[in-house]
Parts: structure tokens; C-alpha cells; sequence
């Protein structure tokens, strides 16, 4: 699930380091992808200090949510789903239809998210900027961060640009998935492709809105609750 998608499930929690551990695995992939931290694996470094706490809870659930959307029968359906709607797209060009219909669909959710305004995106910043502090730094040295600075700076712009609030519009939601793919490979679309494939999108969105697409989030709401992080 992408960013707005986990935030759904904290957006009642007013422990802003909660808010910030839910989404700080897929913040720290984007500073660098070749960045991995597995503080899970080293609890007793975290337990002592609040702050911490709260920070490893949120990532906890954040991994919980990941397994529990990815092996959802929702998953598998509306990947499908999405797959042979943009087959059309990518007649030429060297994306995998499989790869570029499960980010796809992670962002049309947070697009449908966004647009139905239920969660509060504005909130969602403030929270993160209130926990861009000495303790998240103190947790990500313990978690092994390579290069702290270098992440200061991308969470800093990744917060003053607010980009979420740019996936209101379908076709910014293409311009994302171009940039994915363009980290990946060399021109992987044509104008005609991407104007094609925002077609395909909103043909997508107004399936899965139709067909309830809250029905995957009351399903991993209820599954958390029955866990303890």
C-alpha cells in the first residue's frame, strides 16, 4: 500500500511517531532504494524510549498491512482487473503489465482516498513534520541508517511539497507511475501510451469504487485488531 493507504488506518491516532513509523519503511526505499533497515529484528534497542517505541510500533504495522494487502484476495483480483485494462498501453515499450498493475493500484487507492476525503492529508503532514525530530533521528541510528543527512534532506522536501495532494487528479497518478518505470528503464512510454493508459486508469477507479473498494481496508482494520504491536 502506498502512503495515504497506511495513513488510513492511524488516522485517528494522535501519536504523531506512531503516524511516522507507519509510513517510514516506504520513505526510507524512496530516499534509497538500496537502503534496508529491519528494526524489527532488534527490539530491545527501541523498548526503553517512548518515542522509539511508538516509531517501531508504527513500522511493525506497516509490515503487518503489507502482508496482509498483498496476499488479500482483493490483491490478487484487482491486480488482475487492472492488469488487462492497460494491456492496451503497453502493446510496445519494455514495462511488465504484472509490475506496473500492483503499483497502479496502490495509488488509485490512495487517489480514492484523497478524493472521498477520507483521510485528512493536510493532518497527515503536520504529523509527520511534528515527528521530524532528535528522536527519529536516535531511532534510524539504531536502525542502521546509512546517511542520515541525505534522508533529512528528502523527508524535509518530501514533506514542503505535499506531492500527495497532486494524486486528486488521474493524470498526475500516470505521471507517478512514469517516474517509477523511468527509474527502471529508459523511456519506458510514449505520449500515446501515457494519455492511454490515464484512460485505462479512471476506467479502473470508477470499477473499484463501484465495487466497494473499502471492503479491503474494513478487512486488514479487523485483522489488526486482533494483533498487538
Amino acid at each position: 500500500m502506498n502512503f495515504l493507504s497506511h495513513f488510513y488506518f492511524e488516522r485517528k491516532n494522535s501519536n504523531d511517531y506512531v503516524v511516522m513509523g507507519v509510513v517510514l519503511p516506504d520513505l526510507i526505499k524512496n530516499a534509497d532504494k538500496d537502503w534496508n533497515l529491519n528494526p524489527q529484528k532488534d527490539e530491545y534497542l527501541f523498548r526503553d524510549v517512548p518515542d522509539y517505541a511508538a516509531l517501531l510500533s508504527g513500522w511493525k504495522r506497516h509490515l503487518e498491512v503489507d502482508r496482509l494487502f498483498h496476499s488479500s484476495v482483493f490483491f490478487k483480483e484487482q491486480t488482475a482487473n487492472l492488469k488487462q485494462l492497460i494491456l492496451p498501453a503497453l502493446q510496445t515499450g519494455p514495462v511488465k503489465p504484472f509490475f506496473l498493475a500492483h503499483i497502479g493500484l496502490e495509488l488509485i487507492l490512495d487517489h480514492l482516498l484523497l478524493t472521498q476525503s477520507l483521510v485528512d492529508t493536510a493532518h497527515f503532514y503536520r504529523q509527520l513534520t511534528a515527528a521530524h525530530t532528535e528522536s527519529l533521528t536516535g531511532f534510524l541510528k539504531y536502525a542502521g541508517l546509512p546517511d542520515q543527512g541525505r534522508f533529512d534532506h528528502f523527508l524535509g522536501k518530501f514533506i514542503s511539497s505535499e506531492y500527495l495532494f497532486s494524486y486528486e487528479k488521474i493524470e498526475n497518478i500516470t505521471y507517478a507511475l512514469n517516474r517509477i518505470c523511468m527509474r527502471l528503464w529508459l523511456n519506458p512510454f510514449t505520449e500515446e501510451q501515457l494519455q492511454i493508459l490515464t484512460k485505462k486508469l479512471e476506467e479502473f477507479k470508477q470499477q473499484l469504487d463501484q465495487q466497494g473498494f473499502l471492503t479491503i481496508f474494513d478487512y486488514i482494520d479487523e485483522e489488526l485488531d486482533k494483533q498487538i504491536f
